[in-house]
């Protein structure tokens, strides 16, 4: 993948698309397949396909502490340490420095960022769900918020394209509340995993056992992009040489590019769009060069914000005029809140007496996932919360370190190190999170970064119903795993922060009334239709899955009505 440098502000192009991570990359395929000559803004910078992936091939031994975060880093990144992964040393160089990149905390908020080319498309989970009616119509049930202002009928070609051209693996299963897809061969459940599912199938009407969805190739390749199937090393969150796992940088912006209309600039930190009072439109951005610190500015008809939800709504909100004077498209004064993720770090354990003779090979990067079971009618409605939550988790076999509690030296414990421990298995929830006006990110213009630019301030939590919903949560895992014969069954609970599911939704929600809402359904501010939002800004319910494949089905659909949109001259 090429990099293009231009800094002439008379710059001007068809579209603008801020930001690469999933959304930003989809963005960019789409409008340059569709012949719009395209500039894609990232604030990082840049990462190459293979060669920019230093840990990917290394072993724990080739790593100072076997890849352990030092206690220097813990304490130098202190609120990236709340999350312990995101300063291992084999993934520390994806994740942003919050000492470089400061933000402040009402409440505590564990905001988790990747500033480079691909973004935290080069680190996310991989899990891919689609949002069904169930979803789309729980605001207008509930009362809560506002309204969806889209079914899934409408969405449900997009999401189709989209996993048709990532390759998504998984189960179609029937069930409303987890709707079917265009899927490969699912990856296998081990024994253990399928005695759970067989079990609890067959004790419980409410409940499905499944292989995870997951964002990997596990059958053929994927003509055109050079991508193959997963090597089962679960390396993912090094960056995968091989392409077997779904990023903008072995996937979208490549496509983006072979078609001859991409200009991709890293180190390109956007901070405000530029309104044009006159036409009522947007004219373009202006950037800051984070190298150089010189000020730059693009001209394009139409404007993609695919920053994150809370990077998109802080360009926003710096983008004041006479017009919008506290943020472009703010008439509503719903920008920057309803802030939502969700929660989970809810569960339970347990041990498995028996399969000794049973082994599995590789290292699966996925699990068991067990879809929405609460609030679906019938039986399983639930009176001190609503919505639902699901289920990740897995079973495995305990390693040689078990014997070491033995404190034996000699040739049992030789014999110990060779055989694997016992069975174990663990399941933790994901819960849906409420839209909250009071949940928040605001910026602070006392507080600058070294580019002179507002901080970011997050004033958010957990509410009483995602309280009460994490009751259920841990005591159904727990029931399950006894249900499935289990011993030893341990419960835990430690919400932590929001932030932590690094699934930001809802900062720049869509709707049916501009007075309620930023967006439109198809993405556009309402008041100003050739600026799109399509990152995790504009959800107006979290669900209680995995949003990415979402994002980027909603992008797409947004990418190619912008596209018809100027073929009409209507933007």
């Amino acid at each position: 993948m090429s990099t293009f440098y231009y800094n002439s502000p008379q710059e001007e192009y068809d579209a603008i698309v801020v930001g690469t991570g999933v959304s930003g990359g989809w963005a960019a395929k789409e409008l340059c397949e569709n012949g719009l000559k395209t500039l894609v803004l990232e604030r990082g910078r840049m990462v190459k396909h293979v060669e920019d992936y230093p840990t990917a091939n290394l072993d724990p031994w080739d790593m100072p502490n076997g890849g352990a975060a030092s206690r220097e880093v813990k304490e130098r990144k202190y609120k990236q340490a709340r999350t312990g992964y995101t300063v291992r040393g084999d993934s520390e160089h994806f994740f942003v420095d919050d000492i470089k990149h400061p933000y402040n905390e009402d409440r505590r908020f564990d905001w988790m960022r990747g500033y480079h080319v691909g973004g935290r498309s080069l680190m996310w989970g991989r899990q891919s769900y689609r949002m069904g009616d169930v979803d789309f119509e729980a605001n207008l049930k509930d009362g809560i918020a506002v309204d969806w202002p889209i079914r899934y009928d409408e969405i449900k070609p997009w999401y189709d394209k989209v996993e048709t051209f990532i390759g998504v693996s998984g189960v179609n299963l029937g069930l409303p509340v987890l709707p079917d897809g265009k899927f490969l061969p699912p990856m296998d459940l081990n024994c253990v995993e399928d005695h759970f599912k067989s079990t609890i199938e067959g004790k419980f009407d409410d409940r499905t056992i499944t292989i995870g969805r997951v964002a990997h190739i596990t059958q053929g390749t994927k003509e055109g992009q050079g991508r193959g199937p997963c090597q089962y090393r679960n390396r993912c969150i090094r960056g995968c040489p091989f392409g077997a796992y779904f990023s903008s940088n072995s996937s979208t912006l490549p496509t983006a590019e072979a078609t001859g209309n991409m200009t991709l600039r890293p180190n390109s930190i956007v901070h405000e769009v530029i309104y044009d009072a006159e036409s009522g439109k947007a004219t373009g951005v202006r950037v800051i060069d984070a190298e150089t610190k010189e000020t730059i500015e693009f001209k394009a008809k139409v404007i993609f914000l695919c920053a994150s939800a809370i990077a998109s709504a802080s360009i926003l909100l710096q983008s004041k005029s006479e017009r919008f004077p506290d943020g472009m498209g703010n008439d509503s004064g719903e920008l920057g809140h309803n802030l939502m993720d969700h929660h989970f770090r809810v569960g339970a354990s347990g041990k498995f007496d028996g399969f000794h003779d049973k082994y599995y090979k590789g290292r699966r990067p996925n699990g068991v996932y067990i879809p929405r079971f609460r609030n679906l009618g019938g039986d399983t409605d639930q009176k001190d919360f609503i919505r639902g939550y699901g289920y990740q988790g897995g079973a495995s076999r305990g390693d040689w370190s078990e014997s070491i509690r033995e404190l034996s030296y000699g040739k049992e414990l030789k014999e110990a190190i060779l055989k694997p421990g016992d069975w174990s298995m663990g399941m933790t929830a994901f819960g849906e999170t409420l839209p909250d006006h009071s949940n928040r990110m605001y910026l602070d213009y006392d507080k600058k970064d070294e580019w002179g630019l507002p901080t970011v301030t997050f004033d958010a939590d957990f509410g009483e119903n995602e309280m009460a919903m994490r009751k259920d949560m841990k005591e159904q895992a727990a029931e399950m795993l006894e249900a499935a014969g289990f011993k030893d069954i341990s419960t835990y609970d430690s919400i932590g922060g929001m932030g932590l599911g690094i699934h930001e939704m809802g900062t720049a929600r869509m709707g049916r009334d501009p007075k309620t809402s930023v967006l439109n359904k198809y993405n556009q501010i309402h008041t100003v239709p050739n600026v799109y939002v399509t990152d995790g800004a504009f959800m107006t319910s979290s669900a209680c899955h995995n949003p990415s494949l979402g994002y980027m089905a909603f992008t797409a659909r947004a990418a190619n009505h912008a596209a018809e949109e100027l073929k009409k001259m209507n933007l």
